[in-house]
């Protein structure tokens, strides 16, 4: 047992916060407690995300900013934990001389034994991946939960290789969680009052234990009962079928708003990156999708600026977006990651100013799609979720509706946790504005 704290930063995806929700329970049961901040820790770990080379340097830079901390408190101790720790392992604490430790995304059960070995003057480092290792058994300390929403990891790794991600390199193969630890926690959660579950995996089609699948797992986490909305990321195109769609149109409590990453909008580029899918594929998963379900959101991921993409290429992607009108997209410029088929055969031959024109005329697209398919949604009543206080003003709320869109509403009667009725007046192309009717 110990006295000392422990403040986890964390930067990167949803699969990374749940994460730090694992490392935070396997430290607290080891006896360390959680600081409020990094002016109470004894230890900082920061969490990482490596998929781009813009999120490795917010890292960075936070690391040498935390240098002058310690320069007030010596016995601050600073490690990395997660993809970026997998990726570069000891190199980083040569780089980065104030750190102490780094731990990859399958050896968090070694952290309270990498803490002992720092508080006795060593430096650490465990980055050995697993095939096996899902974490199963632990039940995650809700670190930034409002009480409403949680995160449920169901499976970690990818082996997909997109030739232009790290994350096979860095969390491994694909191995899913029994699907009876996952609706024991979902079931849990609900029990505590939360309403909403976010089922996570790299490629969530591709959860596979026994003879359950993924639609079997959604449906057993749905049945646990209708007042707990269920939701889920991320969808490989390649693999999502109608036995999914069916299996959502049949259960209200899954929400309508699918993340299907599209990357690019033309199939040349689709199969230098490796996506196992073309265009054609990609509409018709599209079409289902409204088929089954009517007002589904649909949100993507695209890159901008891959290996000897072309003009062409771009307008393909540019009018994917115009075909699709998604309701909400990642977008990034190419950034080449070390390790990975694309920065090991392939030229990063696309300028950084042209990268940078043609992502902006992709978010500039994207903006006006969203605004419009907002303004269609003003005069429409949804069933909102309330979350909290708006950010603006403490006389308005806010909440998501099952398409994953944001309403903001006067406050009235409503109470964060409650689901109401609420009627959308007016929008932005980010938000929608509404009234309480309920």
């Amino acid at each position: 047992m110990t006295n000392e704290r422990v403040y986890i930063e964390t930067y990167g995806c949803q699969m990374n916060f749940a994460d730090s929700e694992v490392v935070g329970s396997i430290l607290t049961g080891a006896g360390y407690g959680l600081a409020g901040g990094v002016e109470e820790a004894d230890f900082v770990l920061i969490n990482t995300c490596a998929i781009r080379d813009n999120a490795e340097q917010r890292v960075r830079h936070r690391v040498r900013e935390l240098r002058a901390l310690q320069n007030r408190r010596r016995g601050l101790r600073i490690g990395i934990l997660g993809c970026m720790a997998e990726r570069l392992q000891s190199r980083l604490m040569e780089e980065e001389d104030n750190l102490s430790f780094v731990c990859g995304p399958d050896a968090y059960r070694r952290l309270p034994e990498l803490l002992a070995q720092v508080r006795g003057g060593q430096k650490a480092a465990e980055v050995e991946l697993s095939a096996t290792e899902t974490y199963a058994d632990i039940e995650p300390v809700r670190l930034a939960s409002n009480g409403i929403s949680a995160y449920i990891s169901i499976m970690r790794g990818c082996q997909n290789y997109c030739a232009y991600c790290v994350v096979p390199y860095t969390r491994g193969r694909e191995r899913s969680r029994d699907p009876q630890t996952v609706v024991d926690e979902a079931r849990s959660l609900f029990e505590r009052g939360y309403r909403e579950v976010t089922l996570l995996g790299q490629n969530v089609n591709s959860y596979r234990c026994g003879d359950t699948g993924f639609p079997e797992l959604m449906e057993r986490v749905a049945q646990i009962d209708p007042r707990l909305r269920v939701r889920f990321a991320t969808s490989h195109p390649k693999d999502l079928g109608d036995r999914l769609l069916e299996v959502m149109a049949r259960h209200a409590n899954i929400c309508r708003c699918i993340h299907l990453p599209v990357q690019s909008g033309s199939d040349r580029m689709l199969k230098l990156m490796n996506r196992k899918y073309t265009v054609e594929w990609y509409l018709d998963r599209v079409e289902s999708i409204r088929r089954h379900l009517p007002g589904c959101s649909i949100t993507t991921d695209v890159i901008a600026g891959f290996c000897t993409e072309t003009e062409e290429d771009h307008q393909a992607t540019l009018e994917l977006f115009r075909r699709v009108r998604y309701d909400y997209a990642y977008m990034f410029k190419y950034s080449l990651r070390e390790g990975t088929y694309a920065a090991r055969h392939m030229a990063d031959d696309i300028d950084e100013a042209e990268k940078t024109r043609r992502l902006n005329e992709i978010i500039a697209l994207q903006g006006q799609i969203a605004l419009e398919n907002n303004q269609h949604e003003v005069g429409r009543e949804y069933e909102v979720l309330v979350e909290g206080e708006s950010h603006r003003s403490k006389e308005r709320l806010f909440g998501r509706n099952s398409q994953n869109k944001v309403i903001v509403f006067d406050r009235g009667d409503a109470v964060a946790g409650t689901y109401r009725r609420v009627k959308v007046e007016s929008c932005t192309a980010a938000t929608l504005l509404g009234t309480l009717t309920d």
